[in-house]
């Protein structure tokens, strides 16, 4: 029994070594691109907001600043019941040629689609090229814009971007939330490296108008709840119209849940739309879950067994040692350098966390964006 026990772990530390090294060591050891800095492509910078007037207040000055000679805000207010759409009238008033503004009415058949709203605001917007972000985001940089708008090209119509979270000093939610996103980042940066794009986040991702189109926008998945980000992108993402940007300067930095009920109704919403990805992309995530969950069952119980412990807790050191790694060199590029030496642990929490959501999903489906 033993001896099948150790084969099978043999196997899922194989597993485990072909994602890292190569899959997700396409990102860890990818050397980011250098641009010009004189670009002028014409960009609209979308926000949707509901109920996010303080938000607003707060964060759109950041991106008035940028340092980039053509762009507009277009301000979506998604039916919001509190003073957003007072607050995006402000601004516009403060700056006319810069602010469009985009009032969506309650609809009953689109009520609460956010994708209804985004729609909208596309057909709205001045310029092909559009790149988004969520009310309670702010560029990291005053070059975030000309960081993303540079990876755009004849061919490349699609930009994914990163969208990083405040850090929050001893909290350990916060550091765990940053791991998942770092974990995350680095997959979907990996596999559009690779020529499988499956996912983007909507706090910083950019595409054109004339892709959004031809690919009649939401409208494969306008039911579904969410996903006006990562859905799109599974659904029109290919390894010639897409690329990704990971410039420290084209980040922007969101302010993280502050409570595990919170989070955790936050990633189900997400982890839920994973569903509906395509089949080559279903099967490789959950391989990958699968083989994270079946390492550390194995090596537990080989070790309670007693069965070669020197020798289990060899490959087990190895495996961490090759994650240290790529999971270091992918977090340097991120700025998450405080998360590389507590990842085996942050590892394991956010596995169990990953298991309670998926079964969590499974009895109630999550109907809020």
């Amino acid at each position: 029994m033993s001896e099948y026990l150790f084969i099978t772990f043999i196997v899922i530390i194989g597993i485990q070594l072909i994602y890292y090294l190569f899959i997700f060591g396409k990102f860890a050891f990818f050397k980011n691109r250098k641009f010009k800095r004189d670009f002028n492509l014409p960009v609209s910078v979308l926000i949707c907001a509901k109920n996010e007037a303080q938000n607003l207040i707060e964060n759109i000055p950041f991106i008035l600043k940028q340092n980039y000679p053509n762009f507009e805000i277009v301000l979506i207010n998604d039916a919001s019941t509190d003073t957003t759409l007072e607050v995006m009238k402000k601004f516009k008033k403060e700056y006319p040629n810069k602010i469009n503004l985009v009032d969506v009415l309650p609809n009953e058949q689109f009520w609460g689609s956010k994708k209804y709203a985004l729609t909208l605001g596309i057909k709205a917007a001045k310029h092909n090229h559009l790149l988004f972000t969520d009310a309670d985001c702010k560029p990291v940089s005053n070059y975030w814009i000309l960081e993303i708008a540079n990876n755009f090209s004849t061919n490349k119509q699609l930009v994914l971007g990163y969208g990083a979270y405040k850090k929050i000093k001893k909290s350990l939610l916060n550091k765990l939330i940053r791991f998942e996103t770092l974990l995350t980042a680095m997959q979907y940066f990996s596999y559009q490296k690779m020529g499988l794009p499956y996912m983007g986040v909507g706090r910083n991702i950019a595409y054109t108008k004339y892709l959004f189109f031809s690919a009649n926008g939401f409208s494969n998945h306008m039911k579904i709840k969410s996903g006006d980000d990562d859905l799109f992108v599974n659904q029109v993402a290919t390894k010639q119209n897409s690329t990704f940007c990971s410039s420290n300067k084209s980040f922007t930095e969101s302010i993280p849940k502050t409570s595990f009920k919170d989070w955790i109704h936050q990633k189900s919403r997400h982890i839920s739309t994973a569903n509906y990805y395509k089949p080559i992309h279903k099967f490789l995530l959950g391989l990958f879950y699968s083989s994270q969950i079946l390492f550390w069952i194995l090596a537990i119980i080989l070790i309670i067994l007693n069965f070669n412990w020197q020798l289990i807790l060899s490959l087990i050191m190895f495996r961490l040692f090759i994650q240290y790694i790529i999971i270091g060199l992918s977090a340097k590029k991120l700025n998450e350098t405080d998360l590389i030496l507590i990842f085996p642990f942050m590892e394991i929490f956010l596995i169990i966390i990953q298991m309670f959501i998926f079964i969590k999903n499974l009895i109630a489906k999550p109907t809020h964006w």
